[in-house]
């Protein structure tokens, strides 16, 4: 399993970038989110990947940070979502769209991306909802700065800079969801009011958050 690839950006189309490992090429279909933040050619990029086996082809898809690259994995799980439809998705709500809108039930978002109908969005939000929390208490760390055993990498090829708009992330987000989990909150009605209260004020401490989430679950008279 191919899990992140780090070399030079050889050359990008619309769907898909070249990446030159040590003279060896690699295809990588991306969304159009990520291919508006890579570097240009000739320069060091890295990419955790996700590779799609079938019979007749093999194909790897990039993402930036490992939340991006979960939620991939999780839209394809689901009935009538292909790489062409998750990628769409991703490119067009980002990973943190994408987490909004299936802990809020918001399949009107989801619907934006290209292919993808109501009926198929109203699915990914039925099957993945509960699934949310966990993705969305997961750190977005870019690829460029991490490395591990899946790497493909060379010690001839320079070491990537750090992305200049790092994906934003709250640590109280993570630190609410457990809460309210303690405190016996299904997942899915914990991230709806975690993401509802995030969506109001995205720079809440953990005690802000937790009390404005705990109003939002509160029995309405």
């Amino acid at each position: 399993m191919i899990g992140k690839i780090t070399g030079l950006l050889d050359y990008r189309a619309s769907d898909h970038v070249l990446i030159d490992v040590r003279g060896v090429g690699y295809v990588v279909y991306v969304s159009n989110r990520v291919m508006a933040g890579l570097p240009g050619n000739g320069e060091a990029v890295a990419l955790y990947t996700d590779l799609l086996v079938r019979e007749d082809n093999l194909q790897l898809f990039g993402f930036t940070t490992l939340v991006e690259k979960e939620w991939h994995r999780l839209l394809m799980s689901v009935q009538g979502i292909g790489a062409k439809a998750s990628l769409a998705i991703l490119g067009t709500l980002g990973e943190d769209g994408v987490s909004r809108a299936i802990a809020l039930g918001d399949w009107n978002a989801i619907a934006k991306a290209k292919g993808v109908g109501p009926k198929t969005a109203q699915r990914v939000i039925i099957e993945l909802k509960d699934k949310a929390p966990s993705i969305m208490a997961m750190a977005g760390t870019p690829a460029q700065d991490l490395s591990d055993a899946s790497v493909i990498d060379t010690q001839e090829t320079p070491r990537p800079q750090k992305p200049k708009a790092p994906p934003k992330t709250n640590p109280a987000q993570a630190e609410a969801l457990s809460a309210l989990g303690n405190l016996g909150y299904a997942p899915g009605d914990a991230a709806s009011a975690v993401a509802e209260a995030m969506g109001a004020q995205d720079d809440l401490n953990t005690s802000d958050l937790i009390r404005a989430a705990l109003k939002r679950l509160a029995p309405k008279d």
